[in-house]
């Protein structure tokens, strides 16, 4: 299904009359054994697609929290094989929910594009985000994903010019994830109203859903957010509400916690979500 996957979701959530929920998890945080477990929690929560980040050593776009939890991966000896063993195991029980790998070049050079985009189809990968890939100069790895049938997701920001934005129209498929703050992961001081008018640039352009993700951190902004855009991207927040259960607890009991405070976390993001009246974009 691939791409098929992404575009039912947004259909299911524009004929409920709201924005998708899509959560952001570092694959392997906190623990190996938790992440395919979580994963079926946020769908059960209300997750429409999930984005499992590829753990990385020097992840330039993250802030401190996703660093520190793919930090935390890498020294369990998570990397992008293991990710796509997670993908795989999910896929066992949930062949519905659209999963987008977001990481960084590295990794993928290093096993290889073709391989990569091979082993991820066979995985059930929907989608692909790799922050360090331009669109100018990623046309044979889109034709790959093209011919796998995954979806190319590209980044973009606020001093995106109108060229990058045509660029990225032109190669994108299943949606495009727009970055709402200067900065990292994690930022605060979001702007909707910025937002919104960005939004309606870059639509005079893309055609795609459109995603906003950086500096969401409670339902009352994601509403505000979903009031605009098609899908609200969440990560920071909910890495560091899992965090915070996990660390204090004993051994035995901290993934089960994190789990389930995660999950719990974003249930309330989507009922806020689901109450909400979306306005026409």
């Amino acid at each position: 299904m691939t791409i098929e996957r992404i575009s039912a979701a947004f259909d299911k959530a524009r004929a409920a009359s709201r924005s998708a929920l899509i959560p952001y998890i570092a694959a392997g945080n906190p623990l190996p054994e938790s992440t395919v477990p979580l994963m079926h929690g946020l769908v059960e929560a209300g997750a429409d697609i999930i984005e499992l980040g590829i753990p990385f050593s020097d992840p330039m776009a993250d802030g401190p929290i996703i660093q520190k939890a793919a930090e935390h991966a890498i020294s369990q000896g998570i990397g992008l094989r293991s990710v796509l063993s997670m993908v795989s195991e999910f896929r066992q029980t949930d062949t519905e929910t659209p999963i987008v790998l977001m990481g960084y070049a590295n990794p993928i050079e290093r096993l290889g594009q073709q391989t990569f985009v091979e082993r991820a189809a066979e995985a059930g990968v929907d989608g692909v985000l790799v922050v360090d890939y331009p669109p100018e100069e990623v046309k044979p790895f889109g034709e790959m994903l093209a011919a796998h049938d995954l979806a190319p997701i590209f980044l973009l920001a606020p001093t995106s010019t109108d060229a990058r934005i045509e660029a990225v129209s032109r190669i994108a498929k299943g949606y495009v994830y727009y970055v709402s703050l200067r900065g990292v992961t994690g930022a605060g001081h979001l702007d909707t109203d910025d937002v919104a008018r960005q939004l309606a640039r870059i639509r005079t352009f893309v055609t795609l859903p459109v995603g906003v993700g950086f500096g969401i951190g409670d339902a009352v902004t994601a509403v505000k957010v979903a009031e605009v855009a098609d899908a609200v991207v969440i990560g920071s927040k909910l890495i560091d509400v899992m965090n915070k259960a996990y660390q204090p607890l004993e051994q035995a009991h901290q993934t089960e916690a994190a789990i389930k405070a995660g999950c719990q976390w974003l249930k309330e993001i989507r009922v806020a979500l689901d109450q909400a009246v979306k306005q026409p974009a």
